[in-house]
């Protein structure tokens, strides 16, 4: 479990944020042992409430010190984590906070949760790929509704219009997120991560293109031990034992 901690300012995203939970990230895709990731917030208010813009306004100098990073460049494809992300969301995620969560496979929120991309009510526009990706995920007018209102979405419209997987009282939130993990987990990893691969990459690719892609992940996935022990333990009526990731 990765957790956003600003409880103080809404896990609000600044650099040093950025960059920490990057490298965490990094520790994750190269530690095989670590199959499934659930990105939290802290302190029950919000999963994240955007960009500081607090706290940039008041570090000018020292902002320069950090390189470019991006809240998302773990679902970036150059950066090669893949690896199931679960967002379990608990309050606000608003702005650069919904792109974050977006930017996570699935999303599993509390019924108290709200969502929304609010910069042009600030005079700004969303910049961390959330006007790209929402009609990617909800249907398009829905999506431009919220684009250019706006305007907020409490969890259980968030769900009626596909955006969240799972609403749960708050209580139960990271319960239901490792519920969902474990289920992950009773999949191959390695057929796990070539299957995300394979929908990350495809994006908006012509049809047999797409399948060239499924063919070089199913080439690798059949070269692994996964391959052989999947169909051999329901063949045996017992449970697999995958290999690492």
């Amino acid at each position: 479990i990765i957790t956003l901690n600003r409880p103080e300012v809404m896990n609000a995203l600044n650099p040093p944020l950025e960059h920490a939970m990057l490298e965490v990230f990094t520790t994750v895709r190269d530690n095989p042992s670590i199959w499934v990731v659930i990105l939290t917030g802290a302190g029950g208010r919000a999963f994240s409430a955007g960009n500081d813009l607090k706290w940039r306004s008041e570090n000018e100098d020292s902002i320069r010190e950090f390189s470019v990073s991006r809240k998302d460049a773990f679902n970036h494809p150059e950066f090669g984590l893949w690896k199931p992300v679960i967002a379990a969301v608990d309050g606000y995620a608003v702005g650069g906070g919904l792109e974050l969560a977006m930017a996570c496979d699935v999303i599993v929120a509390s019924d108290r949760s709200q969502f929304g991309l609010p910069e042009p009510r600030r005079g700004l526009m969303a910049d961390g790929g959330g006007v790209h990706r929402l009609p990617r995920i909800v249907p398009s007018k829905l999506a431009m509704e919220m684009i250019l209102t706006g305007a907020l979405v409490d969890a259980t419209r968030a769900k009626e219009i596909g955006f969240v997987n799972r609403v749960v009282a708050s209580e139960h939130l990271l319960d239901e997120a490792k519920a969902l993990a474990t289920e992950m987990m009773e999949c191959s990893p390695k057929a796990l991560q070539a299957a995300k691969q394979t929908v990350i990459l495809s994006g908006d690719t012509p049809y047999w293109d797409v399948l060239d892609i499924e063919y070089s992940m199913f080439k690798a996935l059949k070269a692994s031990g996964d391959f052989i022990e999947g169909p051999k333990a329901f063949s045996e009526k017992r449970k697999p034992v995958w290999e690492d990731a």
